[in-house]
């Protein structure tokens, strides 16, 4: 039997601890009733966890027989992790389990430096912060999760259910993982990365530049190159884009792209509106250049965006 061991700090997530209990208690094989064995392992007997407390049955000394351990998102990024919890996920990591973190429990996941050198993930929304805090680690906000071998991490919420099957998978196969992604009314894979629920904000300017801004979105339809916006403002090409970049840390193109994308987006969820007509309206000279371009920076296709976020 894999036993995996979920540890329960004081500030976890409800419902990160309980997305392992509840994947890998839904698994059955031929020949076997109980494939997993759960356990919830406390830091204390009694773990605050927000809206209520948990009580739980193991100790951080019951981890060190696990073959797997998953660490859930803790409430409060900035909050210290004890001791206990930092050793108990070393020493696991030391006999060779597999450790793997749900949302921002890649941040105490990270406190162990076990990360360091590696590719990780945690919910887009705390991406820079771990980035910022932990310099060493290759954090990419735009994945659902990233298998590193023996170190995994994953984004928030449902992208824990993402990355349990994956290891569900990994041990009994598709089949096994594909049942059990459908007794949890799961797809086993999901289209598209993190990238598609990050609304990116725009590079901000100073009060110079905001009339070219404002002229650039009231044009998206228009096929503008840098030479058409040069003119507009009366300056060289080169000029312009230094100036640009300076005050918006990106070049003219790029942030027309970008607004061009925004736009498409809004227009996806709100509308019905084909795809043709949507790369028209917001500006791309074909449709197969709009799937492209918005692919590439939303990490799913403009149909699988609208399905998961039309009205």
């Amino acid at each position: 039997m894999h036993t995996v061991a979920v540890i329960a700090m004081h500030g976890v997530i409800p419902f990160d601890v309980s997305i392992p209990c509840e994947v890998f208690g839904r698994v059955s094989t031929p020949g076997q009733t109980e494939p997993y064995r759960v356990l919830v392992c406390g830091e204390a007997r009694e773990i605050k966890a927000g809206p209520f407390d948990l009580k739980t049955q193991w100790d951080l000394s019951h981890v060190a027989g696990a073959q797997t351990v998953i660490v859930p998102g803790i409430s409060n990024i900035t909050m210290p992790i004890s001791e206990g919890v930092l050793d108990a996920i070393g020493a696991a990591y030391v006999s060779g389990a597999r450790i793997a973190s749900i949302c921002t429990g890649a941040f105490v996941l990270a406190a162990t430096g076990l990360l360091d050198g590696k590719r990780a993930t945690t919910h887009w929304a705390a991406a820079d912060e771990l980035a910022k805090r932990y310099p060493r680690i290759q954090v990419d906000p735009d994945v659902l999760y990233m298998d590193g071998g023996q170190l995994l991490t994953s984004a928030g919420a449902a992208a824990g259910l993402d990355l349990c099957l994956h290891l569900v998978r990994q041990d009994y196969g598709a089949a096994v993982a594909a049942q059990t992604a459908r007794l949890s009314v799961m797809p086993l894979e999901r289209t598209g990365g993190q990238a598609q629920f990050i609304r990116r904000e725009l590079p901000t300017s100073s009060e110079l530049l905001a009339p070219l801004l404002t002229w650039l979105e009231e044009h998206l339809a228009e096929q503008l190159s840098l030479e058409d916006i040069a003119q507009h403002v009366g300056i060289s090409t080169r000029t312009l884009t230094r100036r640009f970049r300076a005050q918006t840390g990106t070049t003219p193109l790029q942030w027309v792209l970008t607004v061009r994308i925004r736009h498409s987006q809004e227009l996806l969820e709100t509308t019905t509106l084909s795809a043709e007509k949507i790369a028209h309206q917001v500006g791309f000279d074909s449709v197969s250049a709009f799937r492209e371009c918005f692919y590439r920076r939303v990490g799913t296709t403009p149909q699988g965006y609208r399905r998961s976020f039309s009205g």
